[in-house]
């Protein structure tokens, strides 16, 4: 009976997409980064979590280990490149390497205001913020993941970067950004044997702020705002599905993007807007 059952935990083993990666979120702490590092902790890689504040890691940190995975935390401010550079050198030398590295970290984004009454500090605060943020942290995980001659870099948009959506500020602009800036990345480390990609997803209802019970009624009729309900139902009438994607959804489609099944997959996004962005 032990025998058998060693067998069928081999075979687990076998099967799981990241076994024995090492892989680095970014914005860990969040409902997006806690999702994907979950899932990546789930098919095997060691996880380490990096965010700016150490208790809501410990807490991502907490779930992930009472579910068998491997995690580490550590507090890294993504706007800092010593903190970036440090934490990513850190990693690599403790784990022996870097083979993937997400991207999850917010944007400080404004909502809520038509352009001609928003400021440009808070127009160009989201973009200024993906700029900087992607790109230290590709870099910090390029520099580790071309010396090895293999790696994943990872980020996340939504489709603000492809639909016209009103009183969304400067969003779709920083997630046209961050898709451009991993294309050039792609094309620049492709010949080191690494892999950049991105996934782009709906609305989130799941990573709406829970605190809040109105929302910005984003070009609507509605003169106070929309409910959680209505926001999610006006977010959900733009996709072929009728729903939106789920955070397991984001994990699960980011565990197979990293893993050698996606081996010919960069300069790309994986697209989970449920039909709202037609695929080209």
């Amino acid at each position: 009976m032990l025998r058998v059952v060693d067998r069928e935990l081999d075979r687990m083993e076998a099967t799981m997409l990241l076994k024995d990666k090492n892989a680095v979120v970014y914005g860990g702490a969040g409902s997006v980064g806690r999702a994907v590092a979950g899932a990546f902790a789930r098919e095997g890689a060691r996880v380490f979590l990096a965010g700016r504040t150490q208790a809501t890691l410990d807490e991502a940190a907490s779930e992930i280990a009472r579910a068998g995975g491997a995690v580490e935390t550590a507090q890294v401010d993504a706007l800092d490149e010593r903190s970036v550079d440090d934490h990513a050198d850190a990693v690599a030398a403790r784990a022996g390497g870097i083979d993937v590295s997400f991207n999850a970290t917010g944007r400080d984004d404004r909502h809520g205001l038509p352009l001609l009454e928003m400021s440009l500090e808070d127009f160009t605060r989201p973009v200024q913020v993906a700029l900087r943020t992607h790109f230290l942290i590709t870099r910090a995980a390029a520099r580790h993941m071309t010396r090895q001659g293999s790696g994943v870099i990872m980020a996340v948009t939504a489709t603000t970067a492809r639909l016209a959506i009103p009183e969304v500020g400067g969003t779709g602009v920083a997630f046209d950004a961050i898709e451009s800036q991993c294309r050039q990345w792609a094309c620049e480390l492709g010949r080191h044997g690494v892999r950049v990609v991105w996934l782009q997803t709906t609305g989130l209802p799941e990573a709406l702020d829970q605190t809040l019970d109105r929302f910005p009624a984003y070009g609507t009729d509605a003169t106070d705002g929309m409910t959680r309900a209505d926001l999610v139902a006006w977010m959900q009438r733009s996709t072929s599905l009728n729903r939106l994607t789920t955070l397991a959804e984001i994990g699960s489609a980011a565990a197979f993007l990293a893993s050698d099944h996606a081996s010919a997959m960069t300069a790309t996004g994986a697209n989970l807007t449920c039909g709202a962005v037609p695929g080209r």
